[in-house]
């Protein structure tokens, strides 16, 4: 395993309020972590900094994958981004195309122009969500678990090290919401860096991983659970 977010006594900040202080953490290839906290807490906002959408101040260390965010100029948050998948628990895809659309879309825009090479990418993100008979439907037409596994789709593309699900279950039903957590923590078997977000504990029991908590403007890092 590899570190590829690295963060060192440094403080998010969102509207000019500290939200979280003295946050210290590293993410690694191939671990599952939850990030657990109250509504408000700063579990989303500490996310969007690992994407340069919230800014970190002070501190002596914030790395992801290689960009120093203390110091990366505005020019550079594009290509970081480039390397995130993002799971949105709202879903964002474009209801005016079909799934293999809005793959395809996402692909364009990220530099890919070869026909032959983003059909055969979306088949293999299709694939490995399960999704494979449903590029040709609209997203009106899936349900939301299968919207779901689109947004996880899409954020494959790219091939990221890191995936950030921010409240990935929170419009699904318990059924489906567990379908998707398992859907994550395969990938991260798989070699992917998996931080989700969630208030739900049943699935921090159900589906065991590293837990961070936001409580009372700090990250606390828990140790994990040794079973016999």
């Amino acid at each position: 395993m590899s570190v590829i977010v690295n963060y060192k006594d440094v403080e998010v900040e969102r509207a000019e309020k500290s939200v979280l202080k003295d946050v210290s953490f590293t993410l690694s290839t191939g671990e599952f972590h939850y990030l657990v906290g109250r509504v408000g807490s700063g579990k989303s906002s500490l996310m969007k900094t690992m994407y340069a959408d919230v800014g970190l101040h002070g501190g002596t260390t914030a790395e992801v994958l290689g960009f120093d965010l203390l110091n990366m100029k505005k020019s550079k948050i594009p290509y970081l981004r480039r390397k995130i998948g993002i799971v949105f628990q709202d879903f964002q895809l474009l209801q005016d195309r079909s799934v293999s659309g809005n793959l395809r879309f996402v692909l364009r825009a990220t530099g890919w122009d070869s026909r032959r090479e983003i059909d055969e990418r979306i088949e293999e993100v299709l694939a490995m969500v399960g999704m494979s008979n449903k590029s040709y439907k609209m997203p009106h037409e899936l349900s939301g678990g299968e919207q779901q596994r689109i947004v996880i789709a899409r954020a494959l593309l790219n091939k990221p090290e890191l995936i950030i699900a921010d409240e990935p279950t929170g419009n699904l039903d318990p059924q489906t919401g567990y379908q998707i957590v398992s859907l994550l923590h395969d990938l991260a078997d798989n070699g992917h860096c998996v931080l989700m977000a969630t208030h739900n504990l049943q699935l921090v029991d159900d589906f065991p991983g590293k837990v961070m908590r936001c409580e009372g403007k700090k990250l606390i890092v828990e140790s994990p659970v040794l079973s016999c």
